[in-house]
């Protein structure tokens, strides 16, 4: 099983962002989705965006 964590964009240059997830800032590619913007929550796996989602409340509320 292949776990994925949601974190928000919080800069970008060129096809690298920095994302926070939790306090911790890491870097991840954008490589798949060139259409991220700052602000934007991703889904991070294995150091590269793959899915933009809504904000973590928004996806906790829909499953409750």
């Amino acid at each position: 099983m292949c776990l994925a964590i949601p974190a928000q964009v919080v800069s970008i240059e060129d096809q690298l962002a920095v994302v926070e997830i939790h306090g911790v800032r890491r870097q991840a590619s954008l490589m798949l989705l060139p259409e991220v913007k700052v602000g934007d929550f991703v889904l991070v796996h294995a150091g590269f965006a793959m899915q933009v989602v809504d904000t973590p409340h928004q996806i906790i509320r829909r499953r409750v």
